[in-house]
């Protein structure tokens, strides 16, 4: 019988006399694919450069949100199994991360590391794709146990074979390998993605790692994205009754991205700025669509992207607030740069504010004097956004907590709003200046001084950057702001003691009110008492002080919109929102029709080239021709007609023949299939020769 010949069907392999290759090609390192000349130039150096420094930024971040997760994730890792006795269940953490956390994955993976070096145990990290079935399952972890051992002892020990990779096979090695040992290491099992994983897996998986807890000191670690309802939904209670779950909860993505947008994106470290519109694109994606905070940055990085890649002028906002580090900058600009720079928005106010004639003449005709000039003009914005910051923070401190929160309690809130109107201006703001005039002297003090705590901060953080060597801003403005706020205060404080003093006199109503007045008698008094002007207080003069100095002082002043900023502020603000919109919202729906009507948008061949959208050449792939036809019927498509219209087009020359060719058939029956699976059609119950459209 011929080797090839089965009952069943099947495939053949025949080697042909090769032997498996002794040693694997060591894989090649994925290179850049942008050229050197790119990389080279201007605009990516200091786009590298500023990424690379919001980049250590946020791992610090990061680090110091999770620290203390990991420091009790460690301690119950190394607490368990100090008895020396198996107690029946299994130690299990369930980590609460929160859907779309910055890099889910790497945080398990910190936390692996962190075990492996701070606890002794072995650690194997499992994920839902490695763990199909439970034989599966338990293959990879104790492969992992194994390998990570092997790595500690510099590959000495011998590699198991796949049909070696059981639980008897790791419980022999494991006792064989650390005998001498008094505290045999924890086996600690990291699953990350533990709502993906199969019910049925996990409910054999626990019991049979239950099974030999006693002689495998196990300890399980979840990773659940939603709540820890979702345990008890997939575990039932023989299999909870096995595990000892201790519950750990790390910080909700909205609270990740505050603190990502507090201390990173809206500070004087990040000199590139959103306008109002992208800022609110990005937020909205975030709260509407995925709360994704990785997301968010990659967004971020996009729009920080765009906005160098527009030109070399646009790469001087990262630029060192120092004039030594700009003059060299302002130097490398070609004379279309300069040009570019004449061509801004704001460079037009700043000529018409010029009352010299000659100097106007030198700004709009001398490239060498507007490059003299532009040092100081790029401090004047840098300056500029540290002031306004501070201020955004301080309008943050005094009005986060008002009834009803006006103008929101975020500073993401705060800086949509500031950056796009002049807030000053708003009902919002008068109504919140209006319930910070309605205050006690004690919640006034109170908010006066978290305001002196920012300036305060911003004054260090400015000292602490000129000790580094780093960018140095203009203090003078928030010195004046400390001083002039502290007499306030202090001003407060005093007329708020005469008024308790006042209010308590004019308590005593003994001179209105007497034992033998009649009714309509003190009705009378007190109207006329009503009737009579009533003098404002010291203390309630301060507070309008107060509410005045901080109105027209500091944020009229200071946080001005775009439109009333510096003259080259556009350097350092990306507006561009539909751009990006385009590029990081998927519209889905709106690709695939595009794809199919118009195939030369995304194929760019010659052959599908149309000159309208609605018109059908016979070079068109064979699923673009019957997706266009079948945008020309109704609800119900008549298969054969369908066919007819597709041959007529694809086969002009054979069209009047009566006899089909069944190529012909053959592909228009496998255009139809993929409409089908793309979801377009689909087939009809109530007539067999007919479909039906679902779309449109």
């Amino acid at each position: 019988m011929d080797p090839t010949i089965s009952v069943s069907k099947g495939i053949f392999v025949f080697k042909n006399g090769a032997t498996k290759a002794k040693s694997r090609r060591k894989p090649q390192k994925c290179q850049n694919l942008l050229d050197k000349a790119t990389t080279s130039a201007f605009w990516y150096r200091n786009y590298n450069k500023l990424w690379s420094q919001i980049r250590n930024h946020l791992d610090k971040l990061q680090t110091s949100s999770y620290e203390k997760i990991m420091d009790n994730l460690l301690g119950f890792v190394g607490g368990c199994y100090q008895s020396f006795e198996y107690s029946g269940v299994l130690p299990t953490a369930a980590l609460l991360t929160g859907i779309n956390q910055i890099d889910h994955l790497s945080q398990f993976e910190t936390l692996a590391d962190n075990i492996r070096n701070n606890t002794f145990s072995l650690v194997v990290l499992v994920q839902s794709r490695d763990c199909p079935s439970v034989k599966v399952a338990i293959e990879t972890i104790v492969s992992g146990f194994v390998e990570e051992q092997r790595a500690s002892d510099d590959g000495e020990s011998k590699r198991l074979k796949r049909n070696q990779l059981n639980l008897r096979v790791l419980r022999s090695w494991y006792h064989e390998k650390h005998q001498h040992l008094d505290r045999k290491p924890n086996l600690c099992v990291i699953m990350p993605d533990f709502e993906v994983f199969s019910p049925d897996v996990l409910q054999d998986l626990i019991l049979i790692l239950n099974s030999y807890a006693e002689d495998l000191p196990f300890v399980l670690i979840f990773g659940i994205a939603t709540s820890i309802g979702t345990v008890h939904s997939v575990l039932p209670y023989h299999v909870t009754s096995k595990i000892k779950l201790s519950i750990f909860q790390s910080e909700p993505s909205i609270v990740n991205l505050n603190k990502i947008l507090d201390n990173v994106f809206l500070t004087p470290y990040c000199p590139f700025h959103l306008s109002g519109n992208m800022f609110e694109l990005l937020v909205d994606i975030f709260l509407f669509y995925d709360f994704s905070v990785k997301g968010f940055i990659e967004g971020f990085k996009y729009a920080l992207m765009e906005h160098y890649f527009q030109g070399a002028i646009y790469a001087l906002c990262s630029v060192a607030n120092d004039r030594e580090e700009l003059e060299e900058a302002v130097e490398q600009l070609s004379a279309v740069d300069v040009e570019s720079i004449r061509q801004l928005l704001s460079f037009r106010p700043l000529i018409e504010s010029l009352d010299n004639p000659q100097e106007v003449v030198d700004f709009l005709t001398k490239d060498d004097y507007l490059r003299r000039m532009l040092p100081s003009m790029l401090i004047e914005v840098h300056n500029f956004w540290f002031t306004f910051h501070c201020s955004l923070e301080m309008l943050q401190a005094l009005v986060q907590d008002l009834p009803k929160n006006p103008l929101g309690k975020q500073l993401r809130e705060l800086y949509a709003y500031c950056i796009s109107t002049d807030v000053t201006q708003t009902s919002d703001y008068k109504e919140c200046m209006q319930l910070v005039a309605f205050m006690s002297k004690e919640e006034i003090l109170s908010k006066l001084m978290n305001v002196l705590e920012v300036i305060l901060k911003y004054t260090e953080w400015n000292d602490e950057a000129s000790i580094r060597g780093e960018t140095i801003f203009e203090v003078e403005p928030l010195e004046q702001m400390n001083n002039d706020l502290e007499n306030l205060a202090s001003q407060i404080a005093q007329a708020g003691m005469e008024f308790i003093s006042e209010n308590a006199s004019e308590m005593n109503l003994g001179s209105i009110v007497s034992p033998n007045m009649g009714r309509q008698e003190l009705k009378q008094k007190l109207l006329c008492a009503a009737r009579q002007p009533k003098m404002e207080s010291a203390f309630t003069k301060c507070v309008q002080s107060l509410v005045s100095y901080l109105t027209n002082n500091v944020f009229r002043k200071y946080l001005r919109p775009l439109s009333c900023g510096p003259p080259l502020i556009e350097l350092f603000v990306f507006n561009d929102a539909a751009t990006v919109r385009r590029h990081i919202v998927g519209v889905p729906r709106a690709a695939v029709h595009t794809a199919l009507n118009n195939p030369h948008y995304y194929l760019q061949c010659e052959c599908c080239e149309l000159d309208d959208d609605r018109s059908l050449v016979p070079t068109l792939p064979d699923l673009s021709v019957a997706y266009k036809l079948h945008l020309e019927c109704g609800r119900m498509i008549n298969l054969f007609d369908w066919l007819q219209a597709f041959r007529t087009v694809v086969d002009e020359s054979n069209a009047e023949d009566s006899k089909l060719d069944p190529k012909i058939q053959a592909r228009f029956t496998r255009a139809v299939a993929e409409l089908q699976f793309l979801g377009f059609i689909k087939t009809s119950k109530k007539k067999t020769d007919h479909v039906t459209r679902l779309t449109w």
